[in-house]
């Protein structure tokens, strides 16, 4: 594979067929004749020395190779065509742009109310989907492009996927207002001990999720003290006022539902802390209606590392994103 020797104009031919998944629709978006968009696809078909996009009774599938390809090959083709243009190519006021992004229950409560209010705004013709991606497959889905970008409690490894910290914050536990680990109790703070007398709550989401709950309770000795292990967060507040049962949840989480339901907060003894990030796929760092909404989440949910006044992500963000 000489790539002196590609013909770039193919490149074009690609991400159209890519896009439309279909040789005909690819001509056309092109002005090319329905022969000339299938002789582009065998040449490149002969440099990839791979099929590229295979016919099923639902049309065209791109193979492995092309999903590889096909999505940087367009982001930097769209980067091209600003540089050479010389003009925006994403105006989020008129934009019918589509965002996928993958974000659990407790994503759900903490972002999407507000970025939603956001882009309400800021790009009132715009869609946002979430598709919840179980945590070990949210890499290959950026890189399939079935989400754009990806918020979470996750530590990407994986080649190609890009991050950035939003905030860090440590667990708590929640109970019921009149919950007691011992008779004159004072304080805010759990010892082990009293952590080790009460019955516990957990919820392990499939999507944006990791174990550092179920590691420090197997660290204390204390996976015997969970009664029930919930799927969603928001399950646990109702259940704790009703029980004399403690659930162990994410700070933010525990900020924005107090108010709502009135539990107790407790600080934990060896508390697992949480970094949560942003994800997306280099092959979309330089896609302008990408770059826009990465921007746009940051404005309204990242907190410095060395930020000292302790709100909340959710609440931070409802400041910054009050009109003027």
């Amino acid at each position: 594979m000489n790539f002196r020797q590609l013909d770039l104009n193919l490149l074009r031919v690609l991400v159209s067929i890519h896009q439309t998944r279909s040789v005909t629709a690819a001509g056309k978006l092109l002005s090319l004749s329905q022969p000339a968009t299938s002789n582009a696809l065998a040449r490149l078909r002969y440099f990839f020395d791979d099929e590229l996009f295979v016919r099923t009774p639902q049309g065209l599938v791109p193979t492995r190779i092309c999903e590889q390809v096909a999505p940087t090959v367009a982001a930097e083709l769209r980067a091209l065509e600003t540089a050479v243009t010389g003009r925006e190519a994403f105006d989020p006021q008129h934009s019918h742009v589509e965002w996928r992004v993958s974000m659990s229950d407790l994503g759900e409560m903490t972002f999407l109310p507000t970025l939603a209010a956001a882009l309400h705004t800021e790009a009132p013709h715009s869609r946002l989907t979430n598709i919840s991606v179980p945590a070990n497959d949210v890499a290959a889905a950026l890189e399939a492009r079935e989400i754009d970008f990806c918020l979470g409690i996750l530590h990407p490894k994986q080649r190609g996927i890009q991050a950035d910290v939003l905030f860090h914050e440590p667990y708590v536990a929640i109970t019921s207002p009149d919950w007691t680990p011992t008779p004159g109790h004072k304080g805010k703070t759990l010892s082990p001990a009293e952590l080790a007398s009460a019955s516990l709550l957990v919820a392990s989401p499939t999507a944006t999720f990791h174990d550092s709950v179920s590691e420090m309770l197997t660290r204390m000795k204390l996976d015997d003290r969970i009664a029930v292990r919930a799927r969603h967060f928001g399950a646990l507040p109702e259940m704790v006022m009703n029980s004399r049962m403690l659930a162990i949840v994410p700070t933010t989480y525990a900020r924005n539902a107090q108010p709502r339901y009135g539990f107790k907060v407790w600080t934990l003894p060896y508390a697992p802390a949480y970094d949560v990030r942003l994800l997306w796929h280099a092959s979309t760092a330089r896609d302008p209606s990408l770059q826009w909404v990465r921007a746009l989440v940051h404005r309204l949910f990242r907190v410095p590392a060395a930020g000292g006044d302790g709100a909340a992500p959710a609440k931070r963000a409802r400041r910054r994103a009050a009109p003027q």
